[in-house]
């Protein structure tokens, strides 16, 4: 028999993307950073060219950057933060189409979490309409993607922006446990 044990905290991260790069930068500044606190690492700006598909609601060209929180969370927090995140893009929309994208996900020792609305056969429902999608895990030395893994989740670059996440990590759960 297996003994519940509750998991460590994890650490939040954000994808947010958009056409309008200042608008990236408010919410960074002016929502998130008031809701999670202050971010311990962030992506260079990056052009968001593996999918076409949010162009039809959003526009053309779309800049993205990751994000991660210095202040760890609980794993089934991740919930009410996707809804969080929701509210976020519905107060930037116009005309009931979204100026900026937030996914909101974890890295844990162990993989990548992203969280969705949208139901798929690999993804797992939590509550409230929110489902985990397993995007990378850790094997060996290094996230790997897996066969549904999104093609921009799955390059190199981005997988080595979440290892340098998962660097950050392991270090605060060492202090924290020390």
């Amino acid at each position: 028999m297996s003994t519940p044990k509750e998991p460590d905290d994890v650490k939040l991260i954000l994808s947010i993307f958009s056409p309008d790069r200042s608008l990236i930068e408010k919410i960074l500044e002016e929502e998130l950073k008031e809701k999670f606190g202050q971010w311990d690492w962030i992506s260079p700006e990056l052009f968001f060219d593996k999918s076409r598909y949010y162009e039809k609601e959003m526009g053309w060209p779309l800049y993205r950057r990751f994000v991660s929180f210095q202040n760890l969370i609980r794993p089934d927090s991740i919930v009410f933060i996707k809804l969080y995140t929701n509210q976020i893009e519905q107060k930037y929309s116009e005309q009931g189409k979204r100026k900026v994208n937030i996914d909101p996900g974890y890295v844990c020792l162990e993989r990548l979490i992203l969280v969705t609305g949208k139901n798929y056969t690999h993804r797992i429902y939590l509550s409230q309409g929110i489902y985990a999608d397993l995007t990378l895990i850790y094997k060996g030395k290094s996230f790997v993607p897996l066969e549904w893994t999104y093609p921009d989740y799955a390059e190199d670059q981005t997988i080595s922006f979440f290892n340098e996440i998962r660097n950050i990590y392991k270090k605060q759960l060492r202090e924290k446990n020390a």
